[in-house]
């Protein structure tokens, strides 16, 4: 999908016209007629906040801004009435319309232009009648003095990046397997300018990857190792700040196989994590953030065939921990122990891990927030935190007590790669933990928000490309 924003002086031209005016706004300042502006005056004393107003050859609608809420909330139900307006712009077949920006609110321009531009996300790759699914906006013509055209363009590689995230998870595993998935990283480094490095079989034995090798055993096809580096000519950080996200593109569970089709159905979306990663640095790169920034993403899928790994089987990781595996459906955090420990090599300033790693989290908190835990870097955690509730993807920090690492101690091994019944996202980061030695460390489980089976507003449905604004919006200034 591309939908260009634009910046103009004046309207161009009789489109279709969203006004954003505050709840104090006199009605009568407005560009409308005196019939009009009584039947606008009659819905808000009904208490409408959205009105559409049909002119026969255009229509216009206007849009209040409740100035008393928190600018959360201001900003977020702007997103909202985007996704309204996405309804009407459809219905209406528009191609081109003009947002005024009467309230001279920049940000919240922009939020009401993201909530249009995220709900017409479409994945129709594999429909044959795309022309009557399309979504048919082209140009959103953005009028206000708020706004630089240089923010506009910004926000447009932004959104663009969440859109490749979203197609990412929501692609296939039969098509987006490890191969498919390293060329997609090539050709996004190529279009934007980051660089790549792909590690294969070979070179992940020499790093003694154990956790990415097991996992990968029951597949036909062999794993890699993602690198991925955006180190523009100047940036604001010496040390980089490392993304690491799991890139299982197929879960079966392995030999502990899901039994619940509820449960295995979504897992083309067990590698959400590499795809925030991945689409976080295409935007940082396009749009040239002044930030030293390392992804990786460890690939493979986690399936049950040739010499699968079973309960039992012990295994020797990257840092030279050995692990029993105890349910080989805990394979992601096998693969993300190799990952944070390669994360050591950059002597980062911060490494933050994204992956839909457990059930638990989604069963705690559902799909309105991810779950987040940090060792050393409560800072950090906090300004995301308040990012997180400025873009609506909150997290919700869970505890990371010593006292949850008790259910990890293995009888044969170093630790198990799974706890007890109880508490298993903390436990989950806990097995984490053990491996992300040596820098400030977060954790961010995305299980919950994802990929979404039931329609919510502008995440649209499947895949939600969650954690890219987040990261986007936490790194452009980072020092």
């Amino acid at each position: 999908m591309n939908i260009r924003i634009l910046k103009k002086e004046f309207p161009d031209g009789n489109y279709p016209t969203v006004f954003l005016v505050s709840d104090k706004c006199n009605i009568h300042d407005l560009p409308v007629s005196s019939q009009e502006a009584k039947y606008i005056e009659r819905c808000r004393e009904n208490g409408e906040t959205e009105i559409y107003i049909n002119r026969l050859d255009t229509w216009i609608y206007i849009c209040f801004n409740n100035e008393s809420q928190f600018l959360t909330e201001q900003l977020e139900a702007a997103r909202c009435a985007g996704f309204r307006l996405s309804e009407i712009i459809h219905k209406e077949k528009s191609q081109k319309i003009t947002l005024i920006d009467w309230s001279n609110s920049g940000e919240l321009i922009l939020a009401l232009a993201e909530g249009i531009v995220l709900s017409g996300y479409r994945f129709l790759k594999y429909m044959t009648d795309k022309k009557k699914l399309n979504f048919p906006l082209e140009e959103i013509e953005l009028v206000g003095s708020a706004v630089k055209s240089d923010r506009i363009e910004q926000f447009t590689q932004l959104l663009e990046a969440v859109s490749i995230a979203r197609d990412l998870v929501n692609e296939p595993s039969i098509s987006l397997n490890t191969f498919s998935l390293c060329s997609v990283v090539c050709k996004l480094g190529e279009e934007s300018g980051f660089k790549v490095d792909i590690l294969g079989m070979d070179e992940i034995r020499s790093l003694n990857m154990g956790g990415l090798l097991a996992v990968n055993k029951g597949s036909v096809d062999p794993p890699a190792f993602v690198i991925m580096e955006w180190k523009p000519e100047r940036y604001n950080n010496e040390q980089p700040v490392v993304l690491v996200g799991k890139g299982i593109t197929f879960d079966t569970g392995g030999i502990n196989l899901k039994t619940q089709p509820a449960w295995i159905e979504p897992m083309k979306s067990d590698m959400s994590g590499g795809a925030t990663v991945i689409a976080t640095l295409y935007a940082l790169a396009k749009a040239k953030m002044p930030v030293y920034a390392v992804g990786l993403v460890p690939v493979t899928d986690n399936r049950p065939g040739g010499n699968a790994i079973v309960p039992g089987d012990v295994i020797t990781m990257a840092d030279g921990s050995t692990v029993e595996v105890i349910n080989t459906d805990a394979e992601g955090r096998l693969i993300l122990a190799d990952a944070l420990h390669y994360a050591a090599r950059y002597n980062p300033s911060l490494v933050i891990d994204v992956a839909t790693l457990t059930g638990s989290a989604a069963n705690a908190i559902g799909s309105k927030a991810m779950v987040g835990m940090q060792k050393g870097a409560q800072e950090s955690l906090e300004t995301l935190q308040r990012i997180g509730h400025l873009v609506h993807e909150r997290i919700v920090e869970f505890p990371m007590w010593d006292d949850y690492a008790e259910s990890l101690k293995s009888d044969v091994a170093d630790l198990k790669n799974i706890g007890g019944k109880e508490a298993g996202a903390i436990t989950a980061a806990k097995f984490l933990e053990h491996f992300a030695t040596g820098f400030p460390w977060i954790h961010l489980d995305i299980a919950g928000p994802a990929f979404i089976e039931s329609f919510d507003k502008y995440r649209g449905k499947g895949g939600t490309g969650v954690g890219v604004r987040l990261l986007f919006n936490y790194l452009k200034d980072y020092k």
